[in-house]
């Protein structure tokens, strides 16, 4: 296939780029950025608010995978102008173009907008997918995604360290290794068989306790006894201010997530997991987590 990338200079793009071409498929992926060289990937210069670029971007493309997204703003403009204004974009390019399939990446907190402004945007792009006349779009939600490259997760590793989690109110919460997740991805973008809403998972059943996936998951994979410490709302919400007066923009913790963090049930619905025949998960979570925390330790930052 030729496929058409937005997002791939982030951390899922990355790994499906490296998936992609691995499997013999020739990537177009947008980039703000000059890019050095590739075997199978062309860089094309520009954003999503080119359109231009994004012409250039999806000419002839096989499929088109819509991955960028912004998961941290000041406000819910910035949430409307990365995960709206942008979707919007894309989309129209790729209906200019007549590109056969579409598969849109959008996150788990759109089944519930209103507890954030990240899930609001995700849940109005959403929206701009199935309201266009494309000839094939499929959407992805993806819970938490994990896996070498991601710095999201990285406090959660540095402070497992120290033998403490620090996770939300009691409440469940679904995880997906990022290759997994890429692999679903290329099957979508090849397999224009599949629509609707989709909601990939690592295939825990029930999915994960906040204690045992932030706490005894993680704590093992960093080679320590950690003990879990359920914070209420609002001493994660005078984290997330602590949290955004040292780091700024840089902060992890906000709080628009803190809105959606403290959501009792992050898990899939079993009825929109993928068809097996398509994709199943392959790699098993705490695998996936001393993976990650190898890679971690090899770039000096764990």
């Amino acid at each position: 296939m030729i496929v058409a990338l937005t997002g791939g200079t982030g951390f899922v793009g990355r790994r499906l780029i490296a998936l992609a071409v691995e499997a013999g498929h020739e990537v177009r992926a947008l980039t703000r950025r000059r890019q050095a060289a590739e075997p199978g990937v062309s860089w094309i210069e520009g954003a999503l608010d080119n359109p231009a670029a994004l012409a250039t971007l999806v000419d002839g493309a096989d499929a088109v995978i819509h991955v960028a997204g912004v998961v941290r703003a000041p406000d819910r403009a910035g949430f409307t102008v990365g995960n709206i204004d942008g979707t919007r974009a894309i989309v129209a390019a790729a209906l200019g173009a007549g590109v056969d399939r579409f598969v849109h990446v959008s996150s788990l907190a759109a089944r519930a907008p209103a507890l954030s402004d990240y899930g609001w945007s995700k849940a109005e792009s959403e929206q701009l997918v199935c309201s266009a006349a494309l000839p094939s779009a499929v959407i992805v939600r993806p819970p938490a995604v994990y896996g070498p490259g991601d710095l999201e997760m990285l406090d959660t590793f540095r402070v497992a360290r120290w033998g403490v989690a620090f996770t939300p109110p009691a409440g469940r919460m679904a995880v997906i290794h990022v290759d997994d997740l890429a692999r679903l991805l290329l099957a979508l973008a090849a397999d224009a068989a599949y629509g609707g809403v989709l909601e990939p998972d690592d295939g825990t059943p029930g999915g994960w306790s906040h204690a045992d996936f932030l706490g005894h998951a993680i704590g093992k994979a960093v080679g320590k006894r950690v003990t879990p410490i359920a914070l209420p709302r609002p001493l994660l919400s005078l984290a997330a201010r602590i949290d955004g007066a040292l780091r700024g923009a840089d902060a992890r913790l906000t709080p628009d997530r803190v809105g959606y963090m403290c959501h009792p049930d992050w898990t899939v619905d079993p009825l929109r997991r993928p068809d097996p025949a398509l994709w199943q998960p392959q790699i098993p979570t705490r695998d996936g987590l001393a993976e990650t925390v190898a890679w971690y330790r090899a770039q000096e930052l764990l």
